[in-house]
């Protein structure tokens, strides 16, 4: 066998299909069986068909983030203008509670100087009927009058007093409250009903609108 029937042999060199695909060193007869099982071409390219329709899904699958960027874009614009205007509201409600704060702690002000001067101008008169008393005293022998002018002048108070809603703490007889009195000693009872009772009163206790403001001193018995 000569050198170029031997380049022929085509057990030793390799043969290319129509597709391009290289194969291994195959006979003649394999090589013939073996185009029988070799895929069509498609599987070694991609067919233009194919390749449409992948761009096409890049392209949907693309536009669908873009649309979606889009929508959350726009949300975040709104949620944007919603936390502006709730940040404005805030800011006026504060500035109209702040307002109102002062406006009330002005008010209290004005109530407490206003009650204060509404009492010393009710308690004038009593005093002015104090003085006149003191100077038509001076002269005065018959004792009855001068007794009948304190209980006026006393009568005349007490009536201020209750314009004020100030009244006095029921004390003597009453059993002993830690609430409405303040123990100044214990003395022996004289009878077993007043045992734990007031049976003596040494200071007057007053209520405001039924709040104490002045506890009765008190003598208790035991």
């Amino acid at each position: 066998m000569n050198k170029d029937e031997k380049n022929l042999d085509p057990r030793e060199e390799p043969v290319e299909n129509p597709q391009g695909c290289e194969t291994d060193n195959l006979s003649t007869e394999e090589q013939k069986t073996d185009e029988n099982v070799q895929e069509s071409p498609e599987n070694c390219q991609e067919t233009e068909l194919e390749q449409g329709e992948k761009k096409e899904e890049k392209r949907g699958f693309f536009g669908k983030k873009n649309k979606k960027e889009e929508e959350l874009k726009k949300k975040v614009e709104e949620l944007e203008e919603q936390k502006k205007e709730l940040n404005n509201k805030y800011l006026h409600l504060y500035s109209e509670f702040d307002n109102y704060k002062k406006r009330t702690n002005r008010e209290k002000l004005e109530l407490i100087e206003t009650a204060s001067e509404k009492v010393i101008l009710s308690l004038l008169p009593v005093i002015d009927d104090f003085e006149r008393a003191i100077k038509a005293n001076e002269k005065l022998e018959d004792v009855a009058i001068l007794k009948e002018g304190f209980n006026l002048i006393y009568n005349k108070l007490l009536q201020l007093l209750k314009r004020f809603d100030v009244t006095e703490i029921e004390a003597k007889g009453e059993a002993f409250d830690t609430d409405l009195h303040e123990a100044v000693t214990h003395f022996p009872a004289p009878t077993e009903e007043e045992k734990g009772k007031v049976i003596d009163v040494t200071e007057k206790g007053y209520k405001i609108k039924g709040k104490v403001i002045r506890y009765a001193k008190v003598v208790v018995g035991q």
